[in-house]
């Protein structure tokens, strides 16, 4: 298969909706307005912890323009988030500075903000808890009633396979570390929205950046009470996302209750710093990891614990263990595992879904101590790494069933990429380090169905729509599914429009997450092309007095298998259709749901019908008098099943990469006693187009059995290994190792200090 010609898969096809982006044209949530729109805004808690003693609106209710103030006392008690932890507006207590004390809705921006600074709140401040391992000690202030030790339960979870005592033991090497990391944030161009409208029946319309309109639809019908039924979701088109747009926050309730109270449409639009302050982070970690080998390179243990900050609340992030349990279990041949976690409350932001969904922190974790068992074995980390790489075939200790990998080529080709034998342990303050990875990348089966709808229509002019439940956040999902289409039917792109986001008009999908829309998706959308075309090459064989099996379709034409010179042209197959005494539509449609397993109660299940490999290799220059880390090259080669659009697989890298960067060298949302102190762009430092280094995307393709045309996805992964690798080049350069991110200056030229000091003394 790897080696047929596609009419358009493996093109570089731009992004269907690029002209109308680059021309502005485009209306983001941010742009949209209806007739008597009005504006809402929240007022937010003042500390981290607090008993709220009385709240007087009197003076905001009074302010002229205003049309609605509501506190929790205006609402029944309505919780959300993924353990139904979190109330909506809070009564009686706060525990963090994004709480929601009262929301107003107003006819501008200006008198709602006016209106908040009207509104007098009495607290009493109580003692708060910052630090996990702090939080869940006797005597800790209690956040959660129903948590007496600051521990989500749910999420304290215990994994292993093999006996970890016994791995150690058989080891002529065995490492032990703690590395720890830190709160960053998604920083989406375009900040958080909601708008929404009664209609005069009591049907209730949102227009939404979420990530997952049918599981947002459940969560708002389940939070208000209202009928599913009845809740129309409309997904906007999305100014960045990155898994930030994945659960349903306080502020969407809120706007609904808004437009409910005053019978007008109501939008709910963050400020930049509220976006900062307000919106969810990456979870720190603070992991203590032991690791062990052989002299001959095997691996034989590795033991994880690891301590998350829950935050005040349980949103996504609280789950992100899931994920990290796969690393950990299943990044290289490793025969015995055994890996701890425990959640635990604090006052400080909650965290959320964040690209890679908790596996960059385990890559780093996992990818910090492979480099460092090489070295302390005296083996090139390149060669440790092939030795113990998965291979296609194998079964992991957790059960995850690996069809294609191509880990073996991501390393190989990445190393040569950096000429890493030429360059590596240099005495030139130069160095090259590399990380790797394994990700899902055939869906991700957390919910009873991992499952996507399809529908197609083709016109009488050869027009044919797509109307899919996937989401297309940015990322390009809809160019992918109309080449898949396009591929199937023989037609041309640019004759495929894709229709999604819609949940009166769109089959059922769970959503843009865990780097499933191109696999799920897109095989959904094959299975509705084939559909289709099976219809058209019927009827086509009715009106040739053919065999519809002895038929074909390409480059918009029917015709005999190996006969293209004498064709019937596409359309006028399907108008055909439509003028017979028993005329018919095409209209074609498909669903598909991965083969994969939930996990059982030991957490073993193979939750993903394929799995992304990749490898990423770095080169850094450290200047030893100042620290400061360059990045020179970043090889990123990365196992994508086949390239649908191989410019859009490009596209992910380059974004990824960034991203992966920023969190190895820059980013850090500060926080102190539950206040974020860098809620801006000028004090949040972020890469920008100067510090991006070179980066070469190397593609390499395993055509994976159960994707559409061998995809797999791969949308998550190009952010997950490049800290570490930046990590371990530094190591390679110096001779310091940084195990807690970012790896600023400061922390590079304290490490060569104490280096230098250390040396002396011996």
């Amino acid at each position: 298969m790897m080696s047929k010609e596609f009419s358009f898969v493996g093109k570089r096809v731009p992004k269907l909706d690029a002209p109308e982006k680059v021309t502005g044209q485009i209306a983001y949530g941010h742009d949209m307005k209806l007739p008597r729109m009005l504006y809402g805004k929240i007022l937010r808690s003042e500390y981290a912890h607090a008993q709220i003693l009385n709240i007087d609106t009197s003076r905001a209710e009074a302010l002229p323009g205003v049309r609605a103030v509501i506190t929790a006392e205006d609402i029944p008690d309505m919780r959300i988030g993924w353990a139904r932890d979190h109330p909506v507006l809070k009564a009686g207590k706060v525990r963090s500075v994004r709480d929601e004390i009262a929301a107003v809705a107003a006819v501008d921006e200006d008198t709602a903000s006016e209106a908040l600074e009207l509104i007098k709140v009495e607290y009493e401040e109580l003692p708060g808890v910052f630090d996990p391992e702090e939080a869940m000690k006797p005597g800790a202030p209690v956040l959660h009633g129903e948590a007496p030790n600051n521990i989500q339960e749910k999420m304290r979870q215990s994994y292993y396979h093999g006996d970890v005592e016994k791995g150690f033991s058989e080891s002529d090497v065995v490492i032990e570390d703690r590395l720890t990391l830190p709160f960053v944030t998604h920083c989406c161009m375009g900040t958080s929205f909601i708008l929404a409208d009664f209609s005069p029946s009591g049907d209730l319309t949102v227009w939404s950046s979420t990530q997952m309109p049918f599981l947002y639809q459940r969560d708002l019908s389940m939070v208000l009470g209202i009928p599913a039924s009845k809740i129309r979701v409309i997904k906007a088109p999305v100014g960045g996302a990155f898994g930030s747009k994945l659960d349903m926050y306080p502020f969407e309730p809120i706007c609904v209750l808004l437009a409910q109270r005053t019978g007008c449409p109501v939008r709910i639009t963050y400020t930049r710093e509220e976006e900062f302050v307000v919106g969810p982070t990456r979870q720190p970690v603070i992991c203590d990891v032991k690791s062990g080998a052989k002299g001959d390179g095997t691996l034989t243990a590795r033991q994880v614990s690891m301590i998350l900050d829950n935050g005040a609340y349980s949103s996504w992030g609280a789950t992100t263990p899931l994920v990290m349990m796969q690393t950990i279990s299943s990044l290289y041949r490793v025969p015995n595992v055994k890996y701890d976690v425990v959640v635990a409350y604090t006052n400080n932001p909650y965290s959320g879904a964040m690209r890679g969904y908790g596996n960059p922190q385990a890559t780093f974790v996992v990818e910090t101590h492979i480099d460092m068992l090489a070295h302390e074995l005296g083996m090139d980390p390149m060669e440790f790494r092939l030795k113990n790489a998965n291979q296609s075939g194998d079964v992991t200790g957790q059960g995850v069933k690996i069809t294609t990998c191509g880990l073996t080529e991501c390393i190989e080709k990445a190393a040569e990429s950096v000429t890493w034998k030429a360059k590596r342990a240099k005495p030139d303050a130069r160095g090259v380090g590399m990380a790797s990875l394994i990700h899902v990348g055939g869906g991700a089966r957390i919910y009873p169905s991992d499952g996507c709808g399809s529908t197609v229509k083709v016109d009488d002019f050869g027009k044919v729509t797509l109307i899919s439940g996937s989401t297309d956040m940015g990322q390009g999902a809809d160019t992918v599914m109309a080449q898949i289409v396009a591929e199937e039917l023989g037609v041309p792109v640019a004759n495929v429009t894709v229709v999604n986001a819609d949940t009166d008009i769109t089959p059922w999908d769970v959503g843009a997450h865990a780097s499933r829309t191109t696999f799920v998706a897109g095989n959904s959308a094959r299975l509705a092309a084939m559909d289709a075309k099976s219809q058209i090459l019927e009827g086509a064989a009715e009106n040739l007095g053919e065999k519809a099996e002895d038929l074909d379709m390409k480059e918009g034409k029917i015709f005999r298998k190996g006969e293209p010179e004498e064709s019937i042209p596409f359309e006028k197959m399907v108008r055909s259709k439509h003028f017979r005494p028993d005329g018919d539509i095409v209209l074609a449609r498909g669903w598909y749901e991965p083969p994969t397993e939930r996990q059982d109660k030991e957490f073993r299940g193979n939750i993903s019908a394929a799995y992304g490999f990749a490898t990423q290799a770095v080169e850094v220059e450290v200047d030893t008098q100042t620290g400061e880390v360059t990045v020179l090259k970043i090889a990123a080669a990365h196992d994508v099943g086949r390239a649908i659009n191989p410019m859009a697989v490009e596209g992910q890298i380059h974004g990824g990469v960034s991203m992966g960067l920023g969190y190895g060298l820059y980013e850090e949302l500060v926080v102190e006693e539950g206040q974020v102190l860098n809620p801006n762009f000028a004090d949040y430092a972020l890469p920008t187009a100067l510090d991006m280094p070179e980066i070469d995307t190397i593609i390499v393709e395993t055509d994976d059995p159960a994707g559409p045309f061998g995809a797999k996805g791969m949308a998550e992964p190009a952010c997950i290994p490049t800290a570490p690798a930046i990590a371990n080049a530094v190591y390679d350069a110096v001779g310091v190792r940084i195990k807690d991110l970012p790896i600023t200056p400061e922390k590079v030229l304290k490490a060569l200090n104490q280096k230098k000091e250390s040396e002396e003394e011996k």
